[in-house]
């Protein structure tokens, strides 16, 4: 299992126990893909997760670039046009990083925005 894929894991786990609750998983569209779509509280959050085994290039936030970003706010505003009323939204990322083998989470809420 590649290293993503072990951190997307793990992330779903972590994020039910903040109190998330999972809609999508690897929502793809022709204009990228966001990681999780889930409900927290009274809003619909985009979430990005980072995962690195070390932080010998950079944390794993730093990794979601301008770039990145427009990417997930393009995929995001695709999925919003299915309602009718927007419900407040926001984009977190959730840093994965192994220390002594053991993940380490860093959530960032309200990371950027549209």
């Amino acid at each position: 299992m590649s290293l993503g894929k072990k951190g997307e894991e793990l992330a779903e786990g972590y994020l039910r126990k903040q109190g998330y609750k999972i809609i999508e998983q690897n929502y793809k569209t022709p204009f990228g893909e966001i990681d999780i779509i889930a409900r927290h509280n009274d809003a619909l959050v985009f979430i990005e997760v980072k995962t690195r085994e070390s932080i010998e290039f950079g944390l794993p936030f730093e990794s979601v670039t301008r770039s990145k970003r427009r990417k997930i706010t393009n995929v995001a505003l695709s999925y919003l046009k299915r309602f009718q009323d927007l419900p407040p939204c926001r984009f977190d990322v959730l840093s994965i990083c192994y220390k002594d083998r053991k993940p380490e989470f860093e959530l960032i809420r309200d990371a950027f925005e549209i």
